[in-house]
């Protein structure tokens, strides 16, 4: 019995493990590099052949910026992941005057945050551009967005995508907050 669990956890651990590494596009030797591993027992590992260690696992989930569980979700079932209020991750990027709650778990394809912009603030002292598709969703107030030298003004209850390699910012003219939803695919590094 205790044999037939660990050849089931071995197998959905190979699968995962190579479905993680093909999305990344990582070799095995990359990922072994990454992990501190040989890419002989990385191959192995795919392969059912033997079992990891926990530190092997550790660096493995490390890795892939996934909780260890996550190595043992078999690839077949979706994986759902709950964003609670209080757990969030707060990001503050380097040239950004405002703060972003990461409404997403894990390292998807797409990025959505929450923002609130106070009257006057703006995402940015100047414009940018990024390789990126953004949408924005003003939940309250009014945004104005400025892309490619037009301003466009948003209300609460519409949204507005464009393709962020224009030069861009977004921010709060008016005398309420402005409260956003942004999603961003893919997720600016």
């Amino acid at each position: 019995m205790l044999r037939a669990l660990a050849s089931t956890t071995t197998s959905v651990l190979g699968k995962r493990l190579f479905e993680l590494r093909q999305a990344k596009g990582l070799s095995l030797r990359a990922l072994a590099n990454a992990a501190g591993v040989s890419a002989t027992l990385l191959s192995q590992i795919e392969r059912e052949v033997t079992q990891p260690s926990l530190a092997t696992l550790r660096a493995l989930s490390s890795v892939f910026n996934e909780p260890m569980d996550a190595l043992f979700q078999d690839p077949a079932v979706p994986t759902i992941r709950v964003s609670r209020p209080g757990e969030r991750t707060l990001l503050v990027r380097p040239k950004d005057t405002i703060s972003y709650e990461r409404l997403t778990c894990g390292d998807g394809p797409m990025e959505v945050l929450r923002t609130v912009l106070n009257p006057g603030q703006f995402s940015l002292s100047t414009k940018a551009t990024h390789e990126t598709v953004e949408c924005i969703y003003v939940v309250r107030g009014v945004l104005t967005v400025e892309l490619a030298g037009i301003t466009h003004e948003v209300r609460a209850g519409e949204a507005f995508n464009f393709d962020a390699i224009h030069s861009h910012r977004y921010g709060n003219n008016g005398n309420e907050d402005a409260e956003v939803v942004i999603s961003i695919t893919p997720p600016i590094p």
